[in-house]
């Protein structure tokens, strides 16, 4: 990748539905660059998928947090399983240091994300927890 690709790249983040006519008069390139760049990201994986965010994706989880996990042992991939099979999880992460496992939960309330945090301790496994609500969200 070079400095144009991750200039296309920061647009795209910020509008992916512009038009390939409207990038290429922003970014100062033709449009057919713009077009064969756009397609070599998604050729290479750099660019996974093209979404957007809807005020119901915000309203449906009001509530949303990280909540990283502490496993005891080496049952990680049997916790994972289980979390992925939650409503309330959006998504799951491994990682290194203090915390084996960060989660991404969404609940329509306080009282719902108790409930579920307190099942989430409950797995046998789970050594620890620390859980971080969000407060507010900016979408760049």
């Amino acid at each position: 990748m070079n400095k144009m690709d991750n200039i296309l790249l920061n647009f795209l983040k910020k509008n992916a539905r512009a038009s390939i006519s409207s990038i290429a008069a922003e970014l100062n390139l033709t449009r057919t660059t713009v077009r064969t760049k756009i397609n070599k990201l998604i050729n290479n994986g750099e660019i996974l998928g093209f979404t957007i965010i809807t005020k119901s994706d915000v309203q449906s989880s009001p509530v949303r947090g990280l909540v990283m996990i502490q496993i005891e042992g080496t049952g990680a991939h049997l916790i994972q399983k289980k979390l992925v099979t939650l409503q309330q999880v959006k998504a799951v992460h491994t990682t290194n240091g203090k915390w084996d496992i960060i989660v991404d939960l969404g609940t329509q309330s306080l009282d719902e994300l108790d409930e579920i945090l307190t099942k989430i301790r409950k797995f046998p496994g789970v050594n620890n927890s620390e859980t971080s609500l969000f407060l507010s969200t900016k979408y760049i």
